[in-house]
């Protein structure tokens, strides 16, 4: 055999055993919280983590298998948020807070990266899953966002499950209130929360979603970031899907969403590096506390939080279920 050929076989051959070596690049992930704030193992019963870690895992298994079995990012995290507010552990759907007049007003958005197309529902008090409405506005309508009466009119039009407000009535909640009403201080948990999911699929498309009860003893009417496209939701292929947790009124200021997509696409930061940028320096300059989830176009996750602790899970393909609550489990 001439020599250059025998050299050409011989590098052929190396390239083969790199690639066969080669870890196989993650097709699809993804990633989920269920609020952050001043969370302390110290606080917290051992029953009570147990529970948090279990309702997290199977939440991020359900959207998990979507993805594993072709479905899209945008099915995936649907299903996750819809689990999450059927849970009265967390404050969206069933487990929502009671705003100031002692009523439940529910708030939701999602996002498609693939088109970015977007859909989103404000201060409603009778869909069962916020988040299924708000897929609706996105798909079933030429605007991306309805609130109130507007909105419910429009879920009934769909087929949309009502329900009546005593669905919501946890008594958790209730004696949360009283006790903002009281002046009597609260924990992060009894203030706000906010349950979400971003995740990339098969087909490189990601998606995010947010649904929230918003804060306890909030004034009627008020909006948080939740359901605004850019400030706690976002997804475009070209860069990240994000879904953010925390005191609202800051990552509407902050834009933070859309921030760290502008990072990525303008300055090339990475996905690391743009969320720690928006979430520990932008958002906490201003005084904002709170986190997000988020993912890139290469199953890359983040899930930063300037607070003691955010409940959240994530899962890529072949790997193994991450959960965690406390800042010391961060990774």
């Amino acid at each position: 055999m001439p020599k250059v050929h025998f050299v050409i076989v011989i590098i052929a051959s190396l390239l083969a055993t790199s690639f066969a070596n080669a870890p196989m690049k993650p097709r699809f992930a993804i990633a989920i919280h269920g609020g952050a704030g001043t969370i302390l193992k110290s606080q917290i019963a051992p029953e009570q983590d147990a529970l948090y870690r279990q309702k997290l895992a199977e939440a991020v298994e359900a959207g998990y298998a979507i993805l594993e079995r072709g479905g899209t990012s945008l099915d995936a995290v649907q299903a996750v948020v819809e689990r999450l507010e059927d849970d009265s552990l967390f404050n969206a759907g069933k487990g929502a807070v009671f705003n100031s007049d002692g009523k439940v007003e529910l708030d939701a958005s999602i996002m498609d990266g693939q088109t970015l197309k977007a859909g989103a529902v404000a201060g409603v008090h009778h869909v069962k899953n916020p988040i299924r409405l708000a897929r609706a506005v996105m798909e079933q309508s030429e605007h991306v966002f309805l609130i109130g009466e507007g909105a419910e009119r429009f879920a009934k039009e769909r087929g949309i499950e009502l329900v009546d407000e005593s669905y919501f009535f946890t008594e958790a909640r209730w004696r949360s209130l009283q006790k903002a009403k009281a002046k009597e201080s609260l924990t992060e948990k009894e203030k706000h929360g906010t349950v979400g999911a971003v995740a990339l699929d098969q087909f490189g498309n990601l998606a995010a979603a947010t649904s929230t009860g918003g804060m306890t003893n909030k004034k009627f009417g008020r909006i948080g970031d939740s359901p605004i496209i850019g400030a706690g939701t976002y997804a475009d292929n070209e860069t990240c899907a994000i879904s953010a947790t925390g005191h609202g009124e800051y990552f509407i200021r902050a834009v933070v969403a859309h921030d760290v997509a502008a990072l990525m696409r303008y300055k090339r930061l990475s996905l690391k590096d743009a969320t720690n940028e928006v979430v520990m320096n932008k958002l906490a300059k201003l005084g904002g506390t709170g986190g997000l989830v988020a993912i890139d176009r290469n199953a890359n996750i983040a899930m930063p939080f300037n607070t003691e602790g955010m409940y959240r899970a994530s899962k890529v393909e072949g790997g193994k279920t991450f959960v965690a609550i406390y800042k010391e489990e961060q990774r």
